[in-house]
């Protein structure tokens, strides 16, 4: 398999599983197996609608490559002018810091000041785009990468910490190695204040139901990507033991989308997933991505 097909599977993949997860967000667990596993309406989503989760993502990834690199001021800018354009869906967390009316480099801090508790997983379910992005400049810069990129909104640097493991996932996937034999060493270059708790929950014995928060913190929202990533054998059945495991569904199958695409490759995500796969795209003069312009995406960012 050629590094193209991973790129696209990642970025088609994410998208696949927000989509797949939004109708099931906050339901009971095994929900999405009992009524066969499909794309669906519900929670004021249509079938095949990608959620923040998607646009955020794609917002980084036009920053990434109209700008040539990572500008913190450009991407933040995007994200006000999507949060404006009343999203049908944002974080509570995001959207208090967008709407604060202070400066790219204070307004996540100033919260995390405040909240003192700022490790939910909206930076990391945006984060496949900027993983692929920065795949090709190794480690460390990927690393860095997700850590200032999540830090825009998410001043908690323990978000930042689970982010930069998704990016060195992705990267050694795309690479044909396997993510999973490589955590050891990801976990290494993680920043020893929360080396432990990554490794609680990338651990081989760790199972989703043994979290200590609800999904929609960073720990087990990754930890439960990677659990599906490794007790699963194909694309498809990643994607259903996530969303079956109920709670921040959209989220944690976007997650487990970027990565189990970026192992699987495109051609392992069922056409009757992609076919009625569609982005609307707040903040971008009502335009509407669909499989042909993800793949088009792909192909830049890769």
């Amino acid at each position: 398999m050629d590094r193209r097909e991973r790129v696209a599977g990642a970025i088609v993949g994410s998208a696949v599983g927000d989509a797949l997860g939004a109708p099931f967000e906050f339901g009971p667990a095994g929900t999405f197996s009992r009524l066969g596993y499909e794309m669906r309406a519900g929670g004021g989503w249509d079938p095949g609608e990608a959620t923040d989760d998607t646009q955020m993502a794609i917002h980084v990834a036009e920053s990434l490559l109209e700008r040539g690199g990572l500008d913190p001021a450009d991407v933040f800018a995007r994200f006000r002018r999507w949060a404006a354009d009343d999203p049908k869906d944002i974080g509570l967390q995001t959207e208090d810091v967008l709407t604060r009316g202070l400066p790219w480099d204070r307004a996540a801090a100033d919260h995390f000041r405040t909240a003192r508790h700022a490790a939910g997983n909206g930076s990391l379910m945006r984060a496949t785009t900027s993983a692929v992005y920065f795949a090709r400049s190794g480690t460390r810069a990927t690393m860095d990468a997700a850590r200032r990129l999540s830090a825009l909104t998410h001043g908690d640097p323990a978000a930042g910490e689970g982010v930069a493991i998704f990016h060195e996932l992705v990267r050694v996937a795309l690479t044909g190695g396997d993510p999973l034999r490589h955590l050891g060493a990801t976990l290494a270059a993680v920043h020893p204040d929360h080396r432990d708790r990554y490794a609680t929950v990338t651990a081989d014995g760790w199972h989703p139901t043994s979290a200590t928060e609800f999904n929609g913190a960073i720990w087990p929202c990754l930890g439960s990507a990677i659990w599906a990533l490794r007790t699963t054998a194909t694309f498809e059945d990643a994607l259903r033991a996530a969303v079956d495991l109920g709670g921040d569904t959209d989220t944690v199958a976007a997650v487990t989308g970027g990565l189990a695409g970026a192992v699987h490759g495109l051609s392992a995500i069922p056409e009757r997933w992609t076919s009625p796969l569609h982005v609307p795209l707040p903040g971008s003069d009502g335009r509407v991505l669909r499989l042909r312009e993800l793949l088009d995406l792909a192909d830049r960012l890769g």
